[in-house]
C-alpha cells in the first residue's frame, strides 16, 4: 500500500490529495504503460512483450513501451514491479519459471506470486524443442532416455542456468523418463545451442523458436516437440505425446507468458488491461503473427491466469524433493 506523509504546506497539501485520488478505469491510460521483462533484448521474451506492447497501446491508445530489466533470474524486472505504485502503469511480464516453475521447487525467492502481485492475464504460451547432437547415437526421446539410464556419468545437457525453465523442464523430463544426465549451465540458449552443434553438450530442451532454424540446417537433430501436436516447420520431429515412455505429457508448455501488475492495482484497471491483452490474443492477424514466431497466443480472465498458476505451482512442489538446484 502506498503511504503518504502528511505535511502542514497547504501546496503540498493539495498535491498530496491529487496524487492519492484512486486510478479510475474511465481515466486510464493517461500516460505511457511501462512492460518490464527479466530478460535482454533480442529473446523470446523481449519478443513476446514488444509484440503485445505494441498491440495492447493500439487498443488502449496510449503508448506501452518495454523497459529490459535483465538480471538475477528475473529478480530485477520483480523487484521493479513489486515495489511500483500500483496504478496500472507498470507491469511485469512473467514467465513460467518465474511465475510457478521456480516457485514451485525453491523455498528460498524474496517474493510470492500469489500474494505479491495481481494477476492481469496469461498472453501466450510456447512449445520447446528436445535437440541433441548429432554425435550421440539417439534420435528419439526414448532411445535418449534409454542412453540416459545406460551411461548416467556420461550423458550431459545444457541449460540456459540454474533454475530456468530450460533446466526445470528437462530435469522433470528426466525424471518422468526415470534417466538421468549430467547437468552444465550456460547463460543464453545460443551458446547452448552451439555447444550441442559442436558435441560438447550432448543435448537440451529450449524454446522451438530458436531450435527450428539448427535442425532445418542439420546442426543438430531435432529429438521431440514438447506438447501433443507435431509443428509444421518441422513435421518429421514427433511430439512427446507419442513416446512410448509414460509421464512426459508434464513438460507442456515448455514456458508461458503473463502479464502482473502490483498489488493494489485497482480492479476495474486490471480488467481494461485483461480485455486490451484478449483483444490482441483474438485477432486473426495477431494470432498468425505470433504463430508463425513459435508461440500459442492465450485468452483469459485475471481469475483463470491465477488459478492455472496456482496448479502449476502446486505440480512443481511435488517435484521438489525430487531436483537438484546446487548446480
Amino acid at each position: 500500500m502506498w503511504l503518504q506523509k502528511r505535511v502542514l504546506s497547504l501546496v503540498c497539501g493539495i498535491s498530496l490529495a491529487a496524487a492519492t485520488i484512486p486510478v479510475q478505469a474511465s481515466d486510464f491510460p493517461s500516460r505511457p504503460i511501462k512492460i518490464l521483462i527479466g530478460f535482454s533484448a533480442g529473446g523470446s521474451t523481449d519478443a513476446v512483450a514488444r509484440y503485445y506492447a505494441l498491440k495492447m497501446g493500439e487498443a488502449l491508445k496510449s503508448p506501452v513501451v518495454v523497459e529490459n530489466k535483465p538480471g538475477a533470474s528475473q529478480l530485477v524486472a520483480i523487484r521493479g514491479t513489486t515495489s511500483a505504485r500500483p496504478d496500472g502503469y507498470t507491469l511485469f511480464l512473467a514467465t513460467g519459471s518465474s511465475l510457478s516453475q521456480g516457485p514451485g521447487v525453491r523455498t528460498d525467492l524474496p517474493y510470492d506470486p500469489l500474494k505479491d502481485f495481481e494477476f492481469v492475464a496469461l498472453a501466450a504460451s510456447a512449445p520447446g524443442a528436445i535437440i541433441a547432437s548429432p554425435k550421440i547415437p539417439a534420435k528419439t526421446i526414448d532411445e535418449l532416455l534409454q542412453y540416459g539410464r545406460d551411461n548416467p556419468d556420461k550423458l550431459n545437457y545444457g541449460s540456459s542456468g540454474v533454475g530456468s525453465a530450460s533446466h526445470l523442464q528437462t530435469e522433470y523430463l528426466l525424471n518422468a523418463g526415470h534417466s538421468h544426465a549430467i547437468h552444465i549451465p550456460y547463460k543464453a540458449d545460443a551458446e547452448i545451442m552451439n555447444a550441442i552443434a559442436e558435441g560438447s553438450v550432448h543435448f537440451g530442451l529450449g524454446p522451438l523458436q530458436g531450435a527450428v532454424p539448427q535442425i532445418l540446417n542439420g546442426k543438430v537433430r531435432g529429438i521431440a516437440i514438447t506438447g501433443s501436436q507435431r509443428s509444421k516447420a518441422i513435421p518429421d520431429v514427433p511430439a512427446l505425446s507419442e513416446s512410448k515412455t509414460p509421464g512426459l505429457g508434464g513438460v507442456d508448455p515448455y514456458t508461458y507468458y503473463g502479464l502482473l501488475a502490483p498489488r493494489g492495482t485497482p480492479s476495474d484497471v486490471i480488467a481494461k488491461l485483461n480485455a486490451a491483452v484478449n483483444a490482441v490474443s483474438r485477432d486473426p492477424d495477431a494470432i498468425k503473427y505470433l504463430q508463425d514466431k513459435f508461440f500459442d497466443p492465450q485468452v483469459s480472465t485475471p481469475e483463470s491466469f491465477k488459478k492455472f498458476v496456482t496448479e502449476d505451482i502446486a505440480k512443481w512442489q511435488g517435484f521438489r524433493s525430487k531436483i537438484n538446484l546446487s548446480n
